[in-house]
């Protein structure tokens, strides 16, 4: 029996099938990652955008290593001084006068924006979140109801009430959603599990004079498209607006689990002792990881490089699979890469690995790309030259 082959045999006798694993990963440095039989594998999903920094970087390692030996948890009846100085982080890098609840993951992120929304709008009996079609914000039952994806919410019926939907760039139908109830729009910069589908310019600035019209509050997940992503720190920071508050997770902690619900000036007041909770939300070691994060995008450029490096991977894609009619449109904001297909995108994402690359097929034609934000030039320009003769081998082109 090979290594992989035990894992395999393991993982199906005592884990629950909520997913379909395919490799095995054992180690990972930097951009790289190797599986249990020793091959390497270029890795430009990043573990769908949460190795931010790449895989054990000297820096993270380290602020992990040292915090574990110090203090690893203390319940939130209690200050820790790392708390407010990830709070202090964010809140720097985003809007004056807001405040942090931190948390755990994404659909708790987006849990709290949506109590948030709920608690605000109480007074006046508004409480329904219009979200966009194709959008995902998370597995728990609000927020897979909060998805505007039908296939995520079949078999877990009934749904919480008070979500409506509306059509992603199209600013009339999210006109249209609003009812008398409404009290948030909930929207994301760029659409990741529904397409890689980055917002208009004019559809993210016309939520926020319509919900400034109405008095309602413009929400934003920047779960998959938050922490330098996009070549800025926040995918809303490239549209001239300010929501007035977005979820993190995902790339926050650079692999180590962590959230966070960031409120601007009209919401961070609004959750009081008693409102909210979490017993693992915060703690120094989750906060020493972040912190790190943040660290390392600044000390390093990493912004810069999501940007640079993001427009390169992007004109390679381009110009290698200009050849296959079936490639559609090559598509992204900064390392946040999508390949739209005229077909299933899976069997092009097998073909890839096979060729020691990772990317995702996701809403079924698209593949999906998120590499670290240290990616390189020279691995980008690898990558693209993989996809090329992934598709040439695809067996239509065979």
């Amino acid at each position: 029996m090979t290594a992989t082959e035990e894992i395999v045999q393991r993982h199906q006798t005592y884990v629950m099938s909520t997913y379909a694993p395919t490799l095995a990963l054992v180690r990972g440095r930097g951009a790289r990652v190797w599986d249990a039989e020793g091959r390497e594998y270029l890795d430009f999903l990043a573990g769908i955008a949460v190795t931010s920094i790449g895989h054990c970087h000297p820096r993270l390692v380290e602020a992990i290593r040292r915090q574990a030996g110090r203090l690893i948890h203390v319940s939130n009846i209690f200050y820790n001084d790392l708390q407010p100085r990830l709070a202090e982080a964010l809140v720097r890098r985003s809007f004056e006068g807001g405040r942090v609840f931190l948390c755990n993951s994404g659909a708790e992120a987006n849990e709290g924006l949506i109590k948030l929304a709920r608690l605000w709008g109480s007074a006046s009996g508004r409480y329904e979140v219009v979200t966009m079609f194709n959008s995902f914000h998370g597995r728990t039952l609000a927020t897979l109801t909060a998805t505007g994806q039908t296939k995520v919410q079949k078999g877990f019926e009934p749904l919480p009430i008070g979500f409506r939907y509306a059509k992603f760039n199209d600013l009339e139908s999210v006109r249209a959603a609003i009812g008398e109830r409404t009290v948030a729009v909930l929207v994301e910069a760029v659409q990741g599990e529904g397409g890689i589908i980055p917002a208009q310019p004019e559809f993210l600035q016309g939520l926020r004079a319509l919900c400034d019209e109405r008095n309602l509050l413009l929400l934003c997940d920047e779960v998959q498209c938050g922490m330098g992503r996009t070549g800025r720190w926040f995918g809303w920071q490239h549209y001239g607006i300010e929501p007035d508050a977005f979820s993190l997770a995902k790339g926050l902690g650079g692999g180590f689990p962590i959230g966070a619900v960031v409120a601007g000036p009209r919401l961070a007041g609004q959750f009081q002792p008693g409102h909210h909770a979490t017993t693992f939300g915060g703690t120094p070691l989750a906060c020493a990881a972040a912190l790190a994060v943040i660290e390392t995008i600044e000390a390093k450029g990493l912004l810069e490089n999501a940007a640079r490096v993001g427009e390169i991977f992007m004109d390679a894609l381009r110009t290698a699979l200009r050849p296959f009619p079936f490639v559609r449109e090559v598509r992204g904001k900064g390392l946040m890469v999508g390949v739209e297909l005229d077909r299933p995108a899976r069997p092009l994402q097998d073909e890839m690995m096979k060729r020691g690359l990772l990317g995702l097929a996701t809403n079924v034609n698209i593949l999906r790309f998120l590499p670290p934000l240290i990616v390189t030039a020279a691995q980008a320009r690898k990558a693209a030259r993989i996809v090329k003769a992934a598709c040439a081998a695809l067996p239509e082109n065979v």
